[in-house]
């Protein structure tokens, strides 16, 4: 080695000598030659390039039809497991989704494996969307997850499951595209999210005014985290709303021009007046920081996954009807409603969020029962042996409720597809496998405030 210095520049030359032999053989260069090299590399290049877009283009998930191996998940305490005739002590079935899982017991939770999961859609990477829905365990809420799972996107399910329950979701729990998280829509939260589903809030009349400031609060404090959350991460929010924006309505059927007639210091307000509120939220963040909102407002709505004792018309129906009980119908029964099968309204509710329709939309099926005509047809689906019996009236209890899809049907290309008796008859049946769960007997409720989960009797005061 030998260096000289010129100035400030400085030339460093190293000579091979005997004690330096070389052990790495001649330069790559001196075997190929430059030109040689340079395509040797751009042939590697288009390689791992043709690689790369053939497994983009192919659209394979590794996820799909496997068997998943995604560590040790929890599972609550609350699902429902039952063992397998000759099989280990450590094999169970989870039953209400139907599928094994490997259960590993500690002193202080139980963790299960998850073998299978329903089918999804493969999608592209750039096709998948992380999607928020809050209230995603509750009845409407877990079937859209559902609805949204299938699609195959990213779903995350927050809920504070003061109505909604693990069960729901709990075919989801371990999937690679499924997050769970329990939190509360009042609090503040920080995540990364192209979509979110409002969904947030107890819907039926009994547990809404168990604790009106807590209603009032998840739709109004609940909705303006959300609706944060949306500006800072640009994601797209719909809210749900309710029919209950119309009140005890003078014009029928509704449309949604339809200003309503709320009594805003009544028994249903802290909900009634809570959804008008943020409605009128959405449109503010619109306006001043220009969110991408969605609004729709929910008709009565039907189907798997209702609360057995939340203490509405379908519901109570039902479980009476297959018990053989009295039917409570409140007030004369000449009071009129409009029932939407669930799967009509989950798919609704993405057609909405993903079209271009940013005003407020109704969701409902125009077929119009009488309250007294809906008992008797339950009473025929279900071959009971019921009798009716009339109470008091609910206060505020709108006599007249119907909506007007034509602006849905315009705008959207959406319309009920499912008829009411059709998806009676699927709601039947899964109530009487809920019956069949809790042996024999469950409990209804009526108009009055009562925890979820209780009856009037067991219900603590708030």
């Amino acid at each position: 080695m030998s260096r000289r210095s010129n100035g400030n520049k400085v030339k460093i030359t190293i000579t091979p000598t005997p004690s330096m032999p070389s052990k790495c053989g001649p330069a790559p260069a001196s075997i190929f030659g430059r030109k040689g090299l340079r395509a040797a590399h751009a042939m590697i290049v288009a390689l791992v390039t043709c690689l790369v877009l053939w497994i983009m283009l192919s659209g394979e998930n590794p996820y799909e039809n496997d068997v998943h191996s995604v560590g040790t998940l929890a599972i609550p305490e609350t699902v429902f497991y039952e063992e397998i005739p000759n099989a280990s002590n450590t094999t169970l079935a989870l039953l209400n989704v139907d599928k094994f899982e490997e259960k590993i017991e500690t002193n202080y939770m139980h963790y299960a494996r998850v073998a299978k999961f329903p089918p999804v859609r493969k999608l592209h990477t750039w096709k998948k969307k992380r999607i928020l829905v809050t209230g995603g365990a509750g009845f409407v809420g877990s079937n859209l997850v559902d609805l949204l799972m299938r699609q195959g996107h990213e779903v995350m399910v927050l809920d504070n499951f003061f109505t909604g329950r693990k069960d729901n979701v709990a075919h989801w729990i371990g999937h690679p595209n499924f997050e769970l998280r329990h939190h509360d829509v009042c609090q503040p939260l920080y995540v990364e999210v192209d979509r979110i589903y409002h969904l947030a809030s107890p819907a039926s009349p009994p547990h809404y005014m168990y604790n009106p400031i807590k209603t009032i609060k998840t739709n109004t404090e609940g909705t303006q985290n959300m609706l944060g959350l949306a500006r800072r991460t640009n994601a797209r929010m719909l809210f749900a709303s309710t029919s209950e924006v119309y009140g005890d309505p003078k014009e029928h059927p509704q449309k949604e021009t339809y200003w309503g007639n709320v009594n805003p210091i009544g028994p249903r307000a802290c909900y009634d007046e809570a959804k008008r509120l943020g409605e009128t939220m959405m449109y503010a963040y619109q306006k001043q920081s220009n969110v991408d909102v969605r609004v729709v407002r929910i008709f009565n709505t039907f189907g798997p996954r209702m609360h057995p004792n939340d203490g509405r018309v379908v519901s109570n129906f039902i479980i009476q009807s297959l018990q053989n009980k009295t039917i409570t119908i409140y007030g004369g029964g000449s009071q009129t409603r409009s029932f939407q099968y669930v799967d009509d309204l989950v798919r609704g509710i993405n057609a909405v969020m993903e079209g271009n329709v940013s005003s407020p939309v109704n969701l409902g099926n125009p077929e119009e029962y009488t309250i007294l005509d809906f008992a008797n047809l339950i009473i025929k689906l279900t071959g009971s042996s019921s009798k009716i019996e009339f109470l008091q009236a609910s206060k505020d209890d709108p006599t007249r409720r119907k909506p007007d899809v034509t602006f849905a049907k315009k705008h959207v290309g959406w319309e009920p597809r499912v008829k009411v008796r059709e998806g009676l008859i699927k709601t039947i049946a899964y109530f009487r496998e809920q019956l069949k769960k809790n042996g024999g007997s469950l409990k209804t409720i009526g108009p009055d405030p009562v925890k979820p989960g209780y009856s009037h009797e067991q219900s603590p005061p708030f």
